[in-house]
């Protein structure tokens, strides 16, 4: 069976895009869609700091509606520096805080004015880290008119897909019943969200993967655990 996740690009993900990622035969980088108007992950993440959980985000030159893919990074601000003083903060006193600010780095040498492509950069740098075999494509690699629930199929199709691996916010919106009606599959992720120790306070997994990193280093493998379930059990949920 060939599983296929498709997602949105994200900066800096928290653990759940990974437990996806590790579950997918093919993980589509959804590049081709109307950016989020507000404030999205594509653009931001949480961290712990010893003063409780923080946004970091990326500047961004906004021009009305654009695609993910047009969007431009604003480098006329000084957020990488910004955010690795952060970091670097956030972790100077963890186990493994030296090993996750060294993957850190490497990601923000990276030179581009595309926010998704600094995100697919990162993500897929990360998902090389810790070991993951899936392979990757980006959505807007193929021509299709479709769009929504269309697209997606489309998209599956083309990868000789035979299941639709999605997060719980496309309950609202999939139709379900056009991939039942094209034999594919659809599933939809129960995240595990292991819980690990982790610095300044209460656990939280809604946080950057690079909190797990700096405080379990190369055992961060282990707490990326997957499983998915049919979408008619789950919206019986």
């Amino acid at each position: 069976m060939m599983n296929i996740v498709i997602s949105q690009p994200m900066f800096l993900p928290w653990i759940g895009l990974f437990e996806q990622m590790k579950i997918a035969d093919v993980f589509v980088h959804y590049d081709d869609v109307q950016m989020p108007l507000g404030r999205s992950f594509m653009s931001r993440v949480q961290v712990k700091t010893p003063n409780g959980v923080k946004w970091l985000s990326v500047p961004v030159k906004r021009n009305g509606k654009q695609l993910i893919k047009d969007v431009e990074i604003d480098h006329s601000k000084n957020w990488k520096e910004s955010h690795l003083g952060i970091l670097s903060q956030c972790y100077k006193k963890a186990k493994y805080g030296s090993y996750a600010m060294a993957l850190v780095e490497s990601i923000y040498q990276y030179q581009t004015d595309s926010l998704a492509d600094f995100c697919i950069e990162s993500t897929e740098k990360i998902s090389n880290f810790l070991g993951l075999d899936q392979d990757f494509s980006s959505s807007s690699s193929y021509v299709f008119s479709s769009s929504s629930s269309r697209k997606l199929l489309d998209i599956v199709i083309a990868l000789s897909g035979d299941v639709y691996i999605t997060g719980h916010g496309a309950k609202n919106y999939l139709d379900h019943k056009l991939f039942e009606a094209n034999d594919i599959d659809v599933d939809y992720i129960q995240y595990e969200l292991k819980e690990y120790q982790q610095m300044y306070g209460d656990f939280t997994p809604y946080v950057s993967i690079i909190d797990l990193i700096a405080n379990v280093g190369d055992k961060a493998p282990e707490f990326i655990l997957s499983k998915s379930v049919n979408w008619k059990e789950f919206v019986r949920e």
